[in-house]
């Protein structure tokens, strides 16, 4: 447990076991507990990094609009404090955005890469043209515990136990943080940067997260010999919908690299 600064914010991180290194990144609003079935797992034969993404967590957030480039820094950043030359990064959602920005922002440091769930932009199509604006305009409004409410029953009906987690990590959010926080989120965009990942990608995707499905066909055939495996009986929080099959494909993939 221990912190480092980056960029005006204190990041949070967490390290267990020991060997080739394998850092966690969690999706927005969400925590470094999310990987705790992940970091169990591999933690007998990986040195598991886990971290809380600025504005979330234990992580802090600096006054001022949320610069997304600062994400992928915060996570070399990270890198270099634990004098980590590369590391495989998994990450889901968001989180799988950051490690797939930095793959292509700091290729020396990325040694292989593993997307759940990821989307690489939030204007594949209309309908995403269309929502996220209006997803940025509708926080706003709406008080944070019942966004919290409204996502936690999305994403716990494959996980019934992911209601209280989701409850927890949004509770750890100032409403201001996390409206502040999603607006520099949605501006994440790599549409244009997929084909200059030169790591081995292994690309994990939940047969029910209905939320960024339509980007994965594309994303696996853009990136250089991507892999692209569906998990069965998982959502949008698949590495806890179905941590049994994610570990599984993930050692298989570590063991092939």
């Amino acid at each position: 447990m221990a912190t480092f600064q980056s960029n005006g914010a204190d990041i949070y991180y967490e390290e267990k076991g020991s060997g080739p290194a394998l850092i966690f990144t969690h999706g927005h609003s969400m925590y470094h507990k999310q990987w705790a079935p992940q970091v169990d797992y591999f933690s007998r034969s990986h040195r598991t990094i886990v971290w809380d993404v600025r504005g979330h967590g234990n992580s802090s957030l600096p006054d001022g609009a949320v610069d997304p480039e600062l994400f992928s820094k915060d996570l070399a950043a990270l890198m270099e404090t634990l004098q980590l030359p590369s590391a495989v990064l998994c990450g889901l959602s968001m989180g799988g955005h950051i490690s797939l920005q930095t793959a292509v922002r700091y290729p020396e440091r990325v040694r292989a890469l593993v997307l759940i769930g990821t989307p690489f932009t939030n204007a594949f199509n209309w309908f995403e043209r269309t929502t996220a604006p209006f997803s940025r305009f509708s926080t706003r409004l709406i008080p944070l515990r019942t966004t919290a409410k409204l996502t936690a029953t999305a994403l716990s009906k494959v996980t019934p136990s992911n209601y209280a987690f989701i409850m927890e990590a949004f509770g750890k959010m100032t409403h201001r943080n996390f409206v502040r926080h999603w607006a520099g989120n949605l501006r994440m965009d790599s549409r244009a940067d997929l084909e200059k990942i030169q790591c081995p990608t292994l690309i994990l995707h939940g047969d029910k997260d209905n939320m960024v499905g339509r980007q994965q066909a594309e994303l696996a055939a853009r990136i250089p010999g991507a892999v692209l495996h569906t998990i069965p009986n998982a959502h949008h929080l698949t590495n806890l919908d179905n941590p049994d099959e994610v570990n599984r494909w993930i050692e298989a993939f570590l063991n092939g690299i």
